[in-house]
């Protein structure tokens, strides 16, 4: 079985993550679940960074994946 990855996309390319989706989501439990994590980050702390939101999602199964950015597609 392939992993299966979400990109977590932000305005600065370099600012973009990837994590893996954990096995016992489908794809839009993942997305919904990641997103009510984030969101409860951004509420609980207005001064949060990558590393709060990176701690969360791997508490839930989530895992940072390292990755480039390759040749821009047409």
């Amino acid at each position: 079985m392939s992993a299966r990855m979400m990109l977590l996309p932000a305005k600065n390319v370099n600012d973009m993550k990837l994590v893996s989706i954990p096995d016992d989501f489908d794809q839009r439990d993942a997305l919904r679940h990641a997103t009510a994590l984030i969101a409860s980050i951004e509420e609980e702390n207005p001064d949060y960074g990558w590393e709060d939101i990176a701690a969360a999602l791997e508490d839930h199964g989530f895992e940072e994946q390292a990755f480039m950015i390759g040749p821009e597609l047409d």
